[in-house]
């Protein structure tokens, strides 16, 4: 009578097995990312909830928000506090993230050039029950302070992200999932992450996603065709090239940094 039991117990224990090769369950809560492409490659399908994700960057401000906001948004209206910005490279514009989604009334912007005090920060960032996420530039921080930033996040069920250099890739982290993000070399539109670690089996290939939303392409779109148009009335354009009865929409890019797209403010 006892083979009969304990076949049943290893077909019914297998069941609830993560094998290496396969994309596990998320342990915990997740969020949504805000991109198909990429929730379909992450367990559980989204951001997790009261873990470290840990973004590898050539340039800290590379894509942030293009990569994050839906989440953040997310976040924000879910639990009604604040996210908390901690050593951001750049001031955000509220315009341009409120037409997101992302209120300005929503950010918490601390700013400290100490390696040591962007860590208090975001510890105690961590610990308050009020805030929604925490992104935070820590490119100096070592593993035993990662990790303690790691079991705060755990004990309060917030959404963490941290952005690293890249060459961080090389070292260990306690992070439950690391992303490489990146400019795709061959398409500049087009952005580049590669998952390096997360429950499941190595991704092969990198995911791709558009550098910028849709409702941006089409501002940017507008703003070429006003160019256009106005090079057409100036003679230096032939009127061949027409470019015909579209609406322009009027923007204005902050000009001070190399992250421009995510400082466009929309006129209405």
């Amino acid at each position: 009578m006892g083979l009969p039991f304990l076949d049943s117990f290893s077909a019914a224990a297998g069941r609830g097995v993560w094998h290496a090769d396969e994309l596990g369950l998320a342990d915990a809560q997740v969020v949504a990312t805000g991109h198909a492409a990429l929730d379909a490659e992450l367990p559980g399908g989204g951001w997790p909830v009261g873990a470290m994700t840990e973004l590898l960057q050539g340039a800290p401000e590379a894509h942030v928000w293009r990569l994050l906001l839906p989440a953040l948004a997310q976040a924000v209206e879910a639990r009604g506090g604040p996210v908390v910005l901690i050593g951001a490279p750049y001031e955000p514009c509220g315009p341009s993230l409120a037409a997101q989604g992302l209120p300005v009334e929503a950010l918490m912007w601390v700013r400290s050039e100490a390696p040591a005090a962007r860590l208090w920060a975001c510890e105690q960032a961590l610990r308050c029950a009020d805030v929604a996420a925490v992104l935070a530039w820590l490119p100096q921080a070592r593993v035993g302070e990662l990790r303690r930033l790691q079991l705060a996040a755990a004990q309060h069920d917030v959404l963490l992200f941290v952005c690293r250099p890249e060459s961080a890739a090389r070292g260990a982290s306690p992070a439950r999932l690391r992303l490489q993000v990146e400019t795709c070399e061959a398409d500049a539109s087009q952005i580049e992450l590669r998952i390096l670690k997360r429950r499941g089996p190595p991704l092969a290939s990198p995911v791709m996603l558009p550098a910028r939303n849709d409702r941006m392409t089409a501002l940017l779109a507008a703003a070429r065709l006003r160019r256009k148009l106005r090079l057409q009335q100036q003679g230096t354009v032939p009127v061949g090239e027409s470019a015909g009865s579209s609406t322009v929409v009027r923007i204005d890019a902050w000009k001070g940094g190399l992250n421009a797209l995510d400082r466009i403010a929309v006129v209405a």
